[in-house]
């Protein structure tokens, strides 16, 4: 049992956790953690898409009532009917999309130095959002309809953008469609469940021929930690958003992204290529 891999795969695994429903981007931060740690290989690309399953079923099991009160809805009761329209709006714009470039995306943008720009760009936006009159019409995910999710969803396709953050498109953006903080940071997690959940197996089946059971320890590590480190993040989130706004994660990107571009560029960090 190699130690350093399991200590490798438990950072990796907490950084996905705890990042993947924060506004600040996950997949950014694996890019860059993995950089540093020299994990960035074909190995190491399916070992960070594993363990968002992790991360998916914290949100879940956080949600288990709501989960389990719309499953047995189906059919039956207007607002799990409606609620699972909802989703399904919002998950089809970056589904399709995905579909047709997310190949061309990762050749191009997942690099340690177009995350960082994207890191700060968004920071900006967050500001630039959150500086904007507030008009709320949508107190609880329950009261949306396809249009509000329509938009949310158009929102999260800028997410492909490594360092944009998806949680971070769909909760400012539910932000400036009319939704409030906790609408839209739940909303935000309940849409990460299919809209994570796809493109987890539809990349671990592409690549899984780098799948080993010799593995199985690594992937066990990554993913235990990433459950863990992610049903705090949610649960901070929630309380968080009922009195603060996300003007500290702007400044946080910006920080980090500034500081990435400035090591790049002195070259006091070789930051390696993904």
């Amino acid at each position: 049992m190699d130690l350093i891999l399991l200590f490798k795969a438990f950072i990796l695994g907490v950084v996905e956790g705890m990042t993947e429903f924060l506004p600040i981007s996950s997949t950014g931060h694996l890019i860059l953690i993995g950089s540093l740690l020299d994990f960035n290989d074909e190995r190491g690309k399916v070992f960070t898409i594993a363990i968002q399953l992790g991360a998916i079923l914290a949100v879940c099991w956080e949600y288990r009532s709501k989960v389990m009160q719309i499953i047995t809805g189906i059919g039956r009761d207007e607002t799990s009917n409606r609620f699972v329209i909802n989703l399904l709006v919002a998950f089809l714009p970056a589904a399709i999309l995905g579909f047709f470039f997310i190949s061309i995306i990762k050749s191009y943008l997942f690099h340690p130095v177009p995350v960082a720009i994207a890191l700060v760009v968004g920071g900006l936006l967050i500001l630039w959002a959150e500086r904007r009159e507030h008009t709320v019409e949508v107190e609880s995910v329950d009261d949306m309809d396809w249009k509000h999710a329509l938009k949310v969803g158009c929102a999260q396709c800028l997410a492909m953008i490594p360092g944009t953050s998806r949680s971070g498109a769909t909760i400012i953006g539910g932000l400036l469609f009319g939704l409030s903080r906790k609408a839209a940071a739940e909303f935000s997690f309940f849409l990460a469940i299919p809209t994570m959940f796809a493109a987890t197996v539809y990349d671990i089946y592409k690549n899984r021929e780098f799948l080993e059971w010799n593995d199985f320890s690594m992937f066990a590590v990554g993913f235990i930690a990433a459950f863990i480190s992610a049903l705090i993040a949610v649960r901070g989130l929630v309380r968080f958003v009922s009195n603060h706004d996300f003007t500290i994660f702007a400044w946080y990107r910006i920080v980090f992204g500034i500081v990435i571009l400035i090591t790049a560029y002195t070259g006091v960090i070789t930051w390696s290529e993904v």
